[in-house]
């Protein structure tokens, strides 16, 4: 515990005076003899009214301190409305426990109370509240209460300041958030990590890194929580560098690597490609819940060793842990991606009949896909249809719509797009979807419909871009993309690149230049995409030993997807990218994927 923690701490609990003078009485060490337990408390709750010391508020406070971490909020509700004069220490204790231990809507209705009795909260009381209402992302609310910080001059207080970085990270509120964090005098290391897990939770991996770079430069030692932040940044940019430097230091400084750690390097790794490191670390965490079982699982999954995870989902469930909604997820999108019909069915099923569980939008978009991918269209429709409608969301659809497209069966393609364009108009995924299944059947009449009809409702198809880490810093390229220094280099390199591709036999992909953007020169789109920008830039800058590891925010085109086979060869590297749905491995002409993707 930071030492100004444990200042707040004892100053908070120096209040409790008259505790002291109870703390060997027969009816407090009854408490402490019951523990957290309700029905032992309701006991001793009971001989406290019988000794006639149902008035005496420190024994009442500590009954509803254990009341409260037993969880039994709704009893520590009743028993609080039977206390005559509750003070303020009363107050701190029941707003602190309920926010502590989950119950965030209780800690606010306690905070109301304590202004009702016109008992002036502390510090400590406006550090646990805003707690409260950062976790229940009450914008307003959070907002309401940071103006009475200010009128009871509590400002400038570290602890209060902190809590209110947290508060708006949480609701989404990041200026306000960087403005407070920037002001304080003395921002100790629960304040740095929740300006980075703030930056991380709502998207900005690049902002959250560079903020912990700059925490390391002011000499402020990170903490797990700081690593669980950081390499969900890692994870999300593809950032194996950091991610790796991160590991080293953890073990070289001796942290234990809990679940939590633990499951966030499983996480890095997955998502960063190397699910062999994912995997060491799975296997040498020494406390394995839910959560780091399924993150290995949907690890295997997203490279296409579907194999290993169904493998791994069975030993789970001989390891005694039950799995959830999200691992089904993990297994059946890993069963989809390596074609493995029969488990997905059997791990679907599985879901009512073993384990009482209801299957919901993710797992139904996941069978559909699983049936598409295979080819199986008619069992993807039929599964559709025996759906009840109020299960038919859009996702459901979509993933029709791409099973009918990868196995050209464009008149049902058409009828789901035009389905998923009447329930959802404002997407602008289904009018490209429609657009390129016109333009591959040549009626380019209806495309040019399509691309008016996104015109006149103001939908732009959605950017695509690649990143490349290079010496933990992380380059951004988008299609045609100038922007970078090294535009020049980068720009012949991929040139030559292309052309010495050309003479071992590739060939642009004629259906994908047909869905480009209307407005760039078809050769000109097809061999500027952004992948191959960060390809070629990681050729020029990295050693001939080291793995080009792309991180793609879209699906990766059918072109590219040839063209890196063939690059792949040429320049005699690995190139490992992930896309919006799965990782590709290519080495020596040839996909992980075996273009099932």
């Amino acid at each position: 515990m930071e030492a100004k923690e444990l200042q707040q701490e004892q100053q908070f609990y120096h209040q409790d005076r008259e505790s002291q003078s109870h703390a060997h009485s027969p009816a407090y060490e009854a408490l402490l003899r019951a523990g957290p337990r309700v029905r032992p408390l309701k006991q001793v709750h009971a001989q406290i009214v019988v000794l006639g010391k149902y008035k005496n508020l420190a024994l009442l406070t500590k009954l509803l301190t254990l009341a409260c971490a037993a969880g039994s909020i709704a009893y520590t509700r009743r028993l609080f409305l039977t206390v005559p004069n509750p003070d303020s220490f009363l107050f701190n204790t029941l707003i602190k426990g309920s926010s502590k231990f989950g119950f965030s809507n209780d800690a606010v209705f306690f905070y109301r109370r304590m202004l009702l009795a016109n008992i002036s909260p502390s510090n400590y009381t406006f550090t646990s509240v805003i707690k409260a209402c950062a976790d229940l992302s009450a914008s307003r609310l959070g907002r309401g209460i940071h103006s009475h910080v200010l009128v009871c001059g509590y400002g400038s207080d570290s602890f209060v300041q902190a809590a209110l970085v947290t508060f708006y990270s949480k609701t989404g509120d990041l200026e306000v958030a960087r403005r407070l964090f920037d002001k304080m005098p003395d921002r100790t290391v629960v304040a740095w990590n929740s300006m980075i897990s703030g930056y991380e939770q709502n998207g900005f991996s690049k902002e959250a890194i560079g903020l912990f770079y700059q925490m390391r430069e002011w000499g402020i030692k990170p903490d797990s929580t700081t690593f669980v932040s950081v390499l969900s940044a890692c994870a999300q940019l593809g950032a194996i560098g950091l991610g790796c430097w991160v590991h080293d230091y953890v073990v070289s400084n001796g942290f234990d690597v809990n679940v939590v750690l633990g499951t966030s390097f499983i996480n890095m790794y997955s998502r960063c490609g190397n699910v062999i490191k994912a995997r060491e670390v799975f296997d040498l965490m020494s406390e394995r819940n839910v959560i780091a079982w399924t993150a290995m699982i949907s690890g295997y999954g997203m490279h296409g060793y579907g194999k290993e995870a169904i493998e791994l989902f069975g030993q789970m469930r001989v390891h005694g842990h039950r799995p959830n909604n999200v691992t089904f997820v993990a297994a059946l999108s890993a069963c989809a991606h390596a074609g493995l019909i029969q488990e997905g069915r059997c791990a679907f099923a599985s879901m009512k009949q073993e384990f009482g569980l209801v299957p919901g939008v993710e797992h139904h978009v996941c069978m559909v896909d699983m049936f598409g991918r295979a080819g199986l269209l008619n069992d993807a429709y039929r599964f559709i249809k025996d759906l009840n409608p109020r299960e038919l969301a859009p996702a459901i659809w979509t993933a029709m719509l791409g099973a009918c497209k990868m196995h050209k069966n464009f008149e049902l393609g058409v009828e789901v797009a035009e389905h998923l364009l009447a329930v959802e108009p404002e997407n602008p995924g289904h009018y490209v979807l429609l657009s390129n299944i016109y333009a591959v059947t040549g009626n380019m009449d209806r495309v040019e419909l399509v691309r008016n009809l996104m015109i006149r409702r103001g939908l732009k198809k959605q950017v695509g871009y690649s990143t490349i880490e290079v010496d933990q810093k992380t380059h951004l390229f988008s299609m045609g993309d100038k922007s970078h220094l090294e535009t020049n280099e980068i720009y012949q390199h991929l040139d030559e690149l292309m052309s010495r591709c050309r003479e071992a036999g590739y060939v642009p992909a004629a259906e994908s230049v047909m869905h480009e953007l209307e407005e760039e020169e078809m050769e000109y789109a097809l061999r500027y995409h952004s992948e191959k920008l960060a390809v070629a830039f990681g050729l020029l800058k990295t050693n001939s030993s080291v793995a080009i590891r792309i991180v793609k925010n879209l699906r990766m085109c059918e072109d590219c997807h040839s063209a890196i086979k063939y690059i792949s060869v040429v320049s005699n590297r690995e190139i490992i990218v992930r896309d919006r749905l799965r990782f590709h491995h290519f080495k020596d002409g040839s996909c992980s994927c075996l273009d099932y993707w």
